[in-house]
């Protein structure tokens, strides 16, 4: 048995993905697997389903999707160092984030810009336009 690792091999998927630093909290990763933004094997999963080293993982959150590998079970959430260990992403899913970036890079999304309410001086802008 390694240091720091679970001697279940097994976790939640909910705990497992926070572990794995691709949620900043336990209760957004809870809330991703509930909106079916997270599968297990190919299937929809719910976020008390267990995850065991072999397991595959589809992960869409933060305008990104990953397909990874589980390859370890954390007993605890550790530095970013140690929880890139936990899993590795499959090449065509690092081609196509890869691909995506670029393409986000290159093309704005125009909403994206926007923050909060319009001020004064945008709806007085956005009623020019209508009229």
């Amino acid at each position: 048995m390694q240091i720091g690792t679970n001697p279940e091999n097994r976790l939640r998927v909910d705990k497992w993905l926070w572990c794995a630093r691709f949620f900043k909290t336990r209760s957004l990763a809870t809330e991703a697997v509930d909106k079916g933004h997270v599968q297990l094997n190919g299937q929809a999963c719910k976020p008390a389903k267990e995850v065991h080293p072999g397991d595959r993982l589809v992960i869409v959150a933060h305008q990104q999707r990953w397909e990874i590998e589980v390859l370890g079970i954390p007993a605890a959430r550790g530095s970013a160092p140690v929880a890139q260990t936990l899993y590795q992403e499959s090449e065509a899913s690092r081609a196509a984030r890869a691909v995506e970036a670029e393409r986000r890079k290159l093309y704005r999304e125009p909403a994206e810009q926007l923050q909060g309410r319009p001020t004064k001086r945008d709806r007085r802008r956005m009623t020019q336009l209508r009229d």
